[in-house]
């Protein structure tokens, strides 16, 4: 209950009851729908922190908040070709399959791991920035835990970490709350089933949430190896996350089939912004 009330107090009061807030986003519409919050966040008087990498194709300073770049090894133009390239590759795939739809989910996990460990590793090894966050004392952090670099930096400062997020690649935030999901019930991503299988599909449905563990070890594999590095102890991106302090979940029932949530989730959909020019500016 803690961090709910800090969380309450960035939120509703002044300058008077401010806070430190480190924030860690992901790029893209992950981005733009947690912005507003950290921008008004920024207005009502608390320091807010936001570290990005210096290449991306929608992050930048925002108003009222701290913004701190981190040279990555990729361009923003090199970030959009391979993007444009993916996006191609998965509209051209044939979906007509249950293995075809299971083999797009593995190629998905292998062209996030690319920039997710990219930006994990110019972030997370760079000494100086890592001792200039120490130094800041935040009281919390808001991050995506699309990427891990965000989960692996609260827990290397050691202060309660907030997410902020919605479908992540292989269901890694369900894995590490112990969240329920019935697989007779709760529908896998790209499966394309509703809440109503035959027995058929909930059967498909059974094999792909059992598999959901195999996808994040393999995607997190190389962010493992990093806050294993960064920790000096053996450390998972997975067991992390599962002491995450509240997950703010950004779907909403009223589009989204219901599913079992734990007492620290709450459900924040309904402000995700749209923009059609996002990744041609």
């Amino acid at each position: 209950m803690t961090i709910v009330r800090l969380l309450v107090n960035l939120l509703l009061f002044g300058s008077s009851e401010a806070g430190k807030l480190l924030v860690i986003p992901s790029d893209g519409s992950h981005w733009l729908g947690m912005k507003p919050i950290v921008e008004e966040l920024g207005r009502r008087g608390n320091e807010v922190v936001v570290v990005i990498p210096d290449a991306s194709l929608s992050m930048g300073p925002s108003d009222h908040t701290t913004t701190i770049s981190y040279p990555v090894p990729y361009t923003k133009a090199e970030l959009h070709e391979q993007l444009e390239g993916n996006l191609t590759q998965i509209m051209s795939n044939d979906l007509s399959s249950h293995l075809s739809k299971f083999l797009l989910f593995f190629n998905q996990i292998r062209f996030f791991q690319k920039f997710l460990v990219k930006n994990a590793e110019s972030l997370l090894l760079d000494e100086d920035l890592m001792k200039k966050l120490q130094d800041y004392n935040f009281d919390a952090i808001l991050t995506d835990p699309f990427e891990p670099v965000g989960v692996i930096v609260g827990e290397y400062l050691s202060i309660p970490a907030i997410y902020v997020q919605i479908n992540l690649p292989c269901g890694i935030d369900t894995l590490a709350s112990q969240c329920p999901s019935p697989p007779s019930y709760v529908p896998q991503r790209n499966t394309h089933f509703s809440d109503h299988m035959n027995f058929g599909q909930r059967c498909v449905n059974l094999v792909r949430s059992l598999l959901q563990h195999t996808a994040c070890k393999v995607l997190h594999a190389n962010a493992d190896e990093i806050a294993t590095r960064l920790l000096h102890r053996k450390a998972s991106v997975m067991e992390i996350m599962g002491r995450a302090a509240l997950w703010l979940m950004r779907f909403d029932f009223a589009f989204e089939f219901p599913r079992p949530v734990m007492p620290n989730m709450i459900m924040i959909g309904g402000w995700q912004p749209r923009n059609r020019n996002l990744y041609h500016k």
